[in-house]
């Protein structure tokens, strides 16, 4: 099973479906070039206003590795731009993920390289912090903490963490629920419709009767939840 097979959405609801609390980035985080798509490890690294700490931590990273980078979500500074992602490229990561913003749009969309970020703009850093202990063990993307361990997908939709030590039963859940929507979605398309598949009327009517009855538990009597 290929994991770049998998839109963040279904490892999102395989991660509930296995017990793992989602970890997402925060709305808005979005491809450089819509399509693109990366899942990998995670490598984790806070920004202090100076490229060293990324040449860094692309020195120590294995290829197929997905570079996190936390700018605390600044919006007066790109931390990022074309020479980071080639740099990156070169190295065989598979991406780069970025709570903040980048610049280059065009010359990272001519890379063919998956890079995402809160958005663009020209002007790059101008200060320069000093840089905690722990610069590469920790990453925030929001609210999500994303640590060395971790795997990362990242989609149109954003970007979903997962714990390392989960990733193949949460990989497996995510193949199940792809695999039924698909047919859900293909016994529509044949005439069938999904409130007839879910057995809504009857979901209805059960309602009715008990206000309590909530469609996840109809859903779960008839077998799981919506995606099955």
């Amino acid at each position: 099973m290929d994991p770049a097979d998998l839109t963040t959405a279904h490892l999102a609801d395989a991660c509930l479906r296995a017990g793992v609390e989602p970890r997402t980035g925060p709305p808005g985080l979005r491809p450089v070039v819509a399509g693109s798509r990366a899942a990998g490890p995670a490598r984790p690294v806070r920004h202090y206003g100076s490229v060293d700490v990324f040449l860094e931590v692309i020195d120590a990273a294995a290829p197929g590795d997905i570079l996190v980078i936390d700018n605390g979500g600044r919006t007066d500074e790109a931390c990022i731009g074309d020479l980071v992602a080639i740099e990156a490229q070169a190295a065989g990561l598979a991406g780069l993920v970025v709570w903040g913003l980048h610049r280059d749009t065009a010359e990272i969309g001519r890379l063919g390289f998956p890079v995402f970020s809160l958005g663009a703009t020209p002007g790059g850093p101008t200060r320069l912090d000093p840089r905690a202990d722990d610069a590469f063990t920790s990453a925030r993307l929001a609210e999500a903490v994303v640590t060395t361990g971790d795997w990362i997908a990242a989609d149109d939709d954003g970007a979903v963490v997962v714990p390392g030590n989960r990733l193949d039963e949460v990989l497996a859940h995510a193949a199940e629920i792809r695999a039924a929507e698909h047919r859900q979605a293909a016994a529509v398309a044949a005439g069938r419709s999904l409130r007839d598949q879910l057995g809504f009327s009857d979901y209805l009517e059960r309602a009715a009767a008990d206000p309590s009855y909530t469609l996840r538990r109809h859903l779960e009597e008839r077998g799981g939840a919506i995606e099955v």
